[in-house]
């Protein structure tokens, strides 16, 4: 590890170098990807700043110890020891976390789709609240979110809901999101008072840029019709809704939502890039080992990641074992006690992994 740090902090300061360097500031796309480099390096390499200075810490406080006769001194000495030995053993933790390797999706936009599952229009209902939760968390960390296509049910909810959220580090925390979310209550139309189990399944894809994935138009048929819903005045008028199909994999992308005929094609051009993207990379997870398929976030939407009771007032996230009595808080969007968790915990099966 320390071999590799060495070396990084020797690639680190040419960087410092380079990016001060007038000739690579006037070619300011270079310049860019060198800057993007050096901010990715900066945490690593001031905590191994840290750790190097703690450690020369230690050896003063060692030598002070064993050259002393003052009795107080030592005593000082000793305490200086034993906290330099935890600083530093905290700083290693840290460092190994920070070598682990990154995805490279972490720096992504997402594409979140919400889909009502078993339960109806209980189960739509409920995913109209997620899609809120979703939305008042992304403007809390001042993240963007844009509708992307949304096919609403009779009371208000969601069938489907496709949106997709702008800023930085959005796939890094949303990616924990994947998976079934169920919800226990008393739905307003349940006369008796019984609680109902309702299902909704939600799936966070990292947006797929152009190099990511190469869409042939050859391979895609664009079908137009007139927009269907409670749509505004061009409802009906126009055909400006747009269904596209990429035949060799038979996915399929509708978009509705707005009154351009090539706004919504660029929507579900953008969407089924980032489900074709997805698909490859579950393609990717599938080849890895069981061990690594079996990590918080994996993508797997069959399994239950996550229960809302509102009787309770509980939120239970079952891959972690966390259950948090503070369900209004976090449909208001308060995640982050969740999504830390969630972290933690992947990074502590990712350190076990290579150990």
């Amino acid at each position: 590890m320390f071999d590799r740090l060495t070396e990084l902090e020797a690639k680190f300061e040419a960087l410092s170098a380079q990016v001060s360097d007038p000739a690579v500031i006037a070619d300011m796309n270079l310049w860019r990807g060198l800057m993007k480099e050096h901010s990715e390096l900066t945490p690593i390499i001031e905590t191994y700043r840290t750790y190097k200075k703690l450690n020369a810490d230690l050896e003063d406080a060692k030598e002070l110890l064993a050259e002393s006769s003052d009795e107080e001194l030592r005593q000082l000495a000793k305490e200086e020891v034993k906290t330099a030995q935890e600083e530093i053993e905290r700083a290693a933790e840290e460092l190994k976390i920070l070598l682990l390797p990154k995805d490279p999706n972490d720096d992504k936009n997402v594409i979140v789709e919400i889909r009502g599952g078993t339960g109806g229009e209980e189960a739509s209902l409920f995913a109209g609240t997620l899609f809120r939760m979703y939305n008042h968390y992304a403007n809390a960390r001042r993240w963007k979110v844009e509708l992307m296509s949304a096919n609403e049910s009779g009371l208000g909810g969601f069938k489907e809901v496709v949106f997709m959220i702008t800023g930085k580090g959005a796939y890094s925390r949303l990616k924990y999101e994947s998976g079934t979310h169920r919800v226990q209550r008393v739905p307003e139309t349940e006369s008796q008072g019984r609680i109902h189990t309702s299902a909704v399944t939600v799936a966070v894809l990292p947006e797929a840029e152009d190099v990511d994935v190469q869409l042939d138009m050859q391979d895609i048929r664009v079908d137009v019709y007139r927009s269907g819903g409670n749509g505004g005045q061009s409802v009906n008028t126009t055909d400006s809704a747009v269904r596209v199909t990429h035949m060799p994999t038979g996915v399929v992308v509708a978009c509705q939502d707005e009154k351009s005929q090539l706004k919504n094609k660029d929507k579900a051009l953008k969407i089924l890039r980032a489900r074709l993207y997805d698909l490859e990379l579950e393609k990717q997870q599938s080849q890895m080992s069981a061990e690594r398929r079996s990590m918080v976030g994996s993508g797997d939407r069959s399994e239950r990641i996550r229960t809302y009771n509102y009787p309770q007032s509980r939120v239970t996230d079952h891959r972690v074992g966390l259950t948090l009595h503070k369900l209004d808080a976090i449909l208001d969007g308060d995640l982050d006690e969740i999504m830390d968790t969630c972290i933690t915990h992947d990074q502590a099966r990712k350190l076990q992994g290579e150990g």
